[in-house]
């Protein structure tokens, strides 16, 4: 009621309900609302709702009438993210405007936050902010509890800072996905319309995934003679029907969430480890691109959308895929042998596809760190790039991502990718220059970044410097309208390949069979874009606080890192345990991607910050 209220008031909106004005007249009497022709907020105060990061609180208008207030921590006088409050405006000598909260209206729809015990009080896990006026508890230092916000009283006791098993709870309830803890509604998932698909059973489809794979999505299979690709996705909009139940589930959650030590899927296990995966050796229902290869002209002449039943003859893993494509064949069975020879003059094809690709697109060197953990703790870091068996898989996904975004409406679902702005890249020319690389602005963006690249070639810094040209890129999201894909270099792109993990593909799949858009298209593309940023983030929250345990257990043990922040003084660390960023407390202005010798100093769990001291 009271932000319906308060927004008529700024708004200026006379037609106010019996109620309201009483509740106006209330306010007017406390001396912070003005009766002249119409209500006024009192010039001394500002109505708004609390903002809270792990810096700052701000208070937002709720018009946009005026700019954000800062708030400091102690004066907001338990109001918290989310809440409705009244402040009084404070002038300070050095003509700063400062608030301090002196009503609450209404909090927040999340009532639970959560808090660690420190000297007996309360403190807010996500900004430490002690919360005042808090029980005089008696539990022991680092307990972390779920609270009611406003009385405090204890909805959940998840154990000590001390105990590793609690990091995922932490990291899922500071970005509201504790929806992944509740139990999923039933799934009966049967097939019952074999005589209404397309029967590709015959067809010598394989998977390859990594080794720890749960979930396939897609398989692929190659008639050589006649060049034609086969796809095959699961058919996941078979199973997950538009505005079910599992469906406004699967919107909410947008992806699947793959920590270190495990996945929260985005679809309930029967789905997507069991009914939606292209197992080996029973039948699944796909949704299958044929798409027709002209080699010559190494292009794409047509292709077809199947919804079809396949048999998936193997599962292999990428190493084992690598050894074939190398000619490090090993033994193997009859069926193996023909899907490799359909496998090894595909890697030829896409690799024609690929070189053909890049002269728009971009190849950057980037590696990825794998946590491996035991015992919830982190043991060793594995990097791993990008193999041949790798780009022969992703040139077969993006030539079926490209069919389908050419096969919906003008206003669809796609992956856009924008081009950086100019800002950006000449702040990129500059950084790569201090590397030593004599890099100049080319005519466009597209020359720039290839002539950084090509500059770089023979740099020992080079994958670095791919690093600096993926963080001067804008970041991908989702879009009704196809607005191309610089990253790829493609006028048209969307996901298609995955529809166990990507609601964004799940919604796809439906249009396609449909030939209908969705009517709220956009808020879908806005939600599931603005998901797949928070997913990451709570990803890297998660990964973060692992580094920060071991950095506990090597206080004073020396280590290799990299300046990766000249700014902030950070760096990274590289060798067993790679990618633990570093804060140091003695950076003199060492050089971008320099390496140094560092001595871990301390290591705080909660905050995830580690510091340390240059040798």
């Amino acid at each position: 009621m009271y932000k319906e209220l308060f927004t008529k008031v700024q708004q200026n909106i006379r037609d106010f309900s019996e109620e309201e004005i009483k509740s106006l007249e209330e306010f007017v009497k406390e001396g912070f609302i003005v009766k002249n022709e119409n209500y006024e907020i009192n010039s001394k105060y500002r109505v708004g709702q609390v903002r809270v990061d792990k810096t700052k609180a701000v208070l937002c208008d709720l018009v946009n009438e005026h700019k954000d207030l800062v708030l400091d921590f102690e004066h907001l006088n338990g109001a918290y993210d989310g809440d409705l409050v009244l402040v009084k405006r404070v002038f300070n000598p050095r003509n700063k405007i400062k608030a301090k909260v002196i009503k609450l209206f209404s909090n927040n729809n999340n009532k639970n936050i959560l808090v660690y015990v420190k000297n007996r009080e309360y403190y807010t896990v996500k900004e430490s902010i002690r919360l005042q006026n808090t029980p005089n508890t008696l539990l022991e230092d680092g307990e972390l509890l779920i609270v009611d916000s406003k009385s405090f009283e204890i909805q959940e006791e998840l154990g000590n800072i001390s105990n590793p098993k609690v990091d995922e709870r932490i990291s899922l309830n500071l970005y509201k996905e504790e929806i992944r803890l509740e139990k999923t509604p039933f799934v009966e998932a049967k097939m019952d319309d074999l005589k209404q698909r397309v029967d590709l059973r015959d067809l010598a489809f394989c998977t390859i995934d990594p080794n720890t794979a749960k979930d396939h999505d897609d398989a692929i299979y190659f008639d050589w003679e006649n060049s034609i690709l086969y796809v095959a996705i699961a058919d996941v909009s078979y199973f997950v029907k538009e505005d079910s139940e599992l469906d406004k589930i699967a919107f909410k959650k947008s992806t699947s969430a793959y920590l270190p030590s495990k996945v929260l899927p985005m679809l309930p296990n029967e789905l997507s480890e069991d009914m939606c995966s292209l197992k080996e050796g029973v039948d699944r229902y796909s949704y299958v691109f044929k798409i027709y290869l002209d080699l010559q002209k190494v292009e794409v002449k047509k292709s077809e959308l199947l919804e079809a039943v396949i048999n998936s003859h193997r599962k292999f893993s990428y190493g084992r895929i690598d050894r074939v494509l190398e000619n490090k064949l090993d033994t193997y069975t009859q069926v193996e042998k023909q899907i490799f020879d359909y496998l090894l003059p595909l890697y030829e094809v896409t690799k024609q596809f690929r070189t053909k690709r890049l002269k728009d697109g971009y190849d950057f060197r980037s590696s990825e760190y794998r946590l491996k953990l035991l015992n919830e703790e982190l043991q060793s870091v594995e990097i791993e790039t990008s193999s041949s068996s790798h780009q022969l898989i992703e040139e077969c996904m993006l030539l079926a991502n490209i069919e389908a975004s050419k096969k919906v409406n003008s206003v669809g679902i796609f992956r856009i990718h924008e081009e950086p702005p100019f800002k950006a890249i000449t702040k990129l020319i500059d950084d790569v220059n201090s590397l030593g690389i004599k890099a100049k602005l080319q005519s466009d963006v597209h020359s720039t970044i290839t002539h950084i690249q090509e500059k770089a070639k023979h740099s020992v810094l080079r994958e670095e410097i791919d690093e600096l040209i993926i963080h001067a890129q804008t970041q991908a999201k989702y879009s009704s309208r196809n607005l191309g894909h610089f990253g790829l270099g493609f006028k048209s792109y969307s996901h298609f390949t995955s529809p166990i993990r990507r609601y964004s593909d799940l919604v796809l799949h439906r249009m396609l069979k449909t030939k209908q858009t969705p009517k709220n298209i956009d808020e879908i593309c806005d939600y599931i874009s603005e998901q797949e940023r928070k997913i990451d983030q709570m990803v890297w929250d998660f990964e973060d606080r692992k580094y920060a345990r071991w950095a506990l257990k090597n206080i004073g043990k020396e280590i290799k890192a990299k300046i990766i922040d000249t700014e902030k003084g950070i760096a990274v660390t590289y060798g067993q345990i790679a990618g633990a960023k570093i804060k140091l407390d003695n950076y003199k202005g060492q050089t971008l991607y320099g390496k140094i010798k560092v001595i871990i100093k301390s290591s705080d769990i909660l905050s995830k910050a580690i510091i340390g001291t240059i040798k």
